[in-house]
């Protein structure tokens, strides 16, 4: 039988390492990707996803299950840490090429990937969250809503303008690069 998220902190809380590991191995790399598609630097998300864990194990942890679910901690987590990392700029500026294997890395190669994560990383933060949690992480519409705690017709309407907004920022490189639209 598969422990929910809050079972296993609950035991992780009891000291139990395996009920971390755990948890760790079922969350970490969906942070990490998280914060990678936010910052567009590997060493910015790998810390970050360390550091959400770091936060969860402390003992000045904010979690409270009545408040929600342990996913949408760890997320909001990821998303406030890498607003402080941006803000302190201890990334370097330049665009840094991704090579997370998912979906998009697979189908956009070189400077094309660049430079769609360059246009993800400029669109507003709460544009940002919505198209990178449904379009990138492959949420539904109601998971991104409880992830970003608020409506699901808030998240369709982010996702629909961030969409937009990307199509505005890519459709030179995808015209110069022979790439047809509508």
């Amino acid at each position: 039988m598969v422990q929910s998220d809050e079972e296993l902190y609950r035991q992780m809380r009891k000291g139990d390492q395996r009920a971390f590991a755990e948890l760790y191995e079922r969350r970490e790399p969906a942070l990490f990707r998280y914060a990678l598609y936010l910052s567009g630097s590997r060493i910015v998300a790998e810390e970050v996803a360390h550091d959400a864990f770091i936060e969860l194990i402390g003992r000045d942890t904010h979690f409270d299950e009545r408040r929600g679910s342990l996913e949408a901690y760890l997320y909001g987590v990821a998303r406030n840490l890498v607003r402080v990392m941006q803000r302190r700029r201890t990334f370097e500026q330049g665009v840094e090429q991704v090579t997370a294997h998912d979906v998009v890395a697979d189908l956009i190669k070189g400077e094309r990937t660049a430079a769609l994560y360059a246009a993800i990383r400029e669109l507003p933060e709460s544009y940002r969250d919505a198209v990178v949690l449904c379009d990138l992480e492959e949420k539904s519409y109601e998971e991104a809503a409880l992830l970003m705690k608020c409506a699901l017709g808030t998240v369709r309407s982010r996702v629909y303008r961030a969409r937009m907004l990307l199509a505005a920022r890519l459709k030179p490189l995808m015209l110069s690069a022979g790439v047809r639209g509508r």
